[in-house]
């Protein structure tokens, strides 16, 4: 091999030197951003969702109504934080031709769960617990039966409108969901003739209410 052989082929050796070491490098960094992208996932604050069930649950209860609601609470990221969700609010405002009524007053009474009894093929509400903060993580998502009361008010025929208000710890904004209800006539009779403790369904998912002027709103599975 002569002189010139031997500097071209030093010269494509220090090329491809160069090219590697620029590629490790640059794969090198890649991977950093990628450690640090992923570091900041992780400790970021999460994103939680919430979401409103198909059915409500109301009630009579002494001179007032009980309103029994079990929205899904979750993250869909991973993230060393979790959220606390430390208080549950629920509004119900009359609207058309019921807006002169007096809106309920509804506290925050306890949550609650539901156990099938096989005995009888019967489904029963247990007390679960006073109501609390609660942690929600990506690894363990919240359904929990928020049972409010309102009391010396009850359900008039009409249109309502409501909304599930859960406030978040430290600065998060709260999650908010809006529903509608709707109340026929004959549910409210039904409701009012109705022996204490009896609960009734509504739901917003009924195929024969999808064609009415008001498809999405909770209705009486009856009507």
């Amino acid at each position: 091999m002569n002189g010139t052989d031997e500097r071209g082929t030093e010269a494509r050796r220090a090329r491809f030197d160069s090219v590697h070491k620029w590629a490790a490098t640059l794969a090198a960094v890649v991977a950093l951003a990628f450690s640090v992208y992923n570091l900041v996932e992780f400790q970021r604050k999460p994103r939680t969702d919430l979401t409103l069930p198909h059915l409500l649950r109301i009630g009579l209860r002494d001179d007032g109504i009980a309103f029994e609601i079990q929205p899904t609470v979750s993250t869909r990221f991973k993230t060393q934080n979790v959220e606390v969700i430390r208080d549950a609010r629920l509004q119900l405002t009359p609207l058309g031709s019921i807006s002169s009524l007096r809106k309920p007053i509804f506290y925050w009474r306890e949550i609650g769960t539901y156990v099938l009894d096989p005995a009888s093929d019967q489904i029963h509400y247990q007390w679960s617990s006073d109501p609390a903060p609660f942690i929600v993580s990506q690894d363990k998502p919240q359904q929990p039966t928020l049972n409010f009361w309102a009391d010396n008010w009850t359900l008039q025929p009409g249109r309502y409108e409501g909304s599930l208000q859960l406030n978040r710890s430290g600065n998060g904004r709260p999650l908010t969901k809006e529903f509608c209800l709707i109340v026929s006539k004959k549910a409210a009779d039904e409701f009012h003739s109705a022996d204490q403790k009896q609960i009734f369904f509504f739901r917003d998912d009924l195929p024969k209410f999808h064609s009415s002027s008001t498809p999405g709103c909770y209705r009486r599975e009856t009507d």
